[in-house]
């Protein structure tokens, strides 16, 4: 039991490494030497735990969308109205500066070559899965409320309710300023509200 958490430590840790070596160096420059240069570790302790970079990056994108899933799903089941559940769903998605700059930059990475690499576009499907189902338990609740539009289908709208979180993370993202990390965040609690609202 020890010997196994141990292991499973040591593969968190080269996760965490991973995690940052793309976050700085971007996809193409990330290499096993540079995750174990991250990670404090030798190569060929990376080796021991994953067969090659692609198998990383794989178990990383895999752990990253589970991870936040989870902390989202978990905020979302802590609130009783839709509008909590909302307002819980958008603060989850968007923790503060640093936190968003690091993962989109993985992220966005990853997304970049889910066309082409069928595992990433398996995992990134799951993580929509996942967000789809926050969204529609949101909906369906402001329906029940009668806060939000009674015809509006929440298998085509709850998929956009992800694309304003994103496109709105994106759009912060690009205007690399942190002191507008707010304005996004309510401009985006705004925009979703139209979208649903009576």
């Amino acid at each position: 039991m020890v010997r196994y958490k141990k292991s499973e430590e040591k593969r968190k840790q080269i996760l965490y490494a991973a995690f940052h070596s793309l976050s700085d160096r971007g996809y193409d420059a990330v290499t096993l030497q540079t995750i174990a240069d991250h990670a404090e570790v030798s190569k060929g302790v990376v080796h021991y735990y994953f067969e090659n970079k692609e198998a990383v990056l794989v178990e990383l994108l895999e752990w990253l969308t589970g991870k936040i899933s989870a902390k989202e799903q978990a905020a979302v089941a802590d609130q009783h109205s839709a509008t909590g559940k909302l307002t819980a769903y958008i603060s989850s998605a968007f923790p503060g500066p640093d936190q968003n700059r690091s993962f989109y930059r993985v992220y966005l990475d990853f997304l970049a070559r889910a066309s082409r690499i069928p595992v990433y576009r398996e995992i990134n499907q799951r993580f929509y899965d996942s967000c789809a189902s926050i969204s529609t338990e949101i909906m369906r609740l402001g329906q029940q409320e009668g806060i939000f539009a009674k015809e509006l289908s929440p298998d085509t709208t709850a998929p956009v309710i992800r694309a304003i979180i994103d496109g709105c993370l994106i759009q912060w993202l690009m205007a690399d300023k942190d002191e507008l990390h707010g304005v996004y965040k309510d401009s985006c609690y705004d925009a979703i509200m139209k979208v649903l609202s009576v």
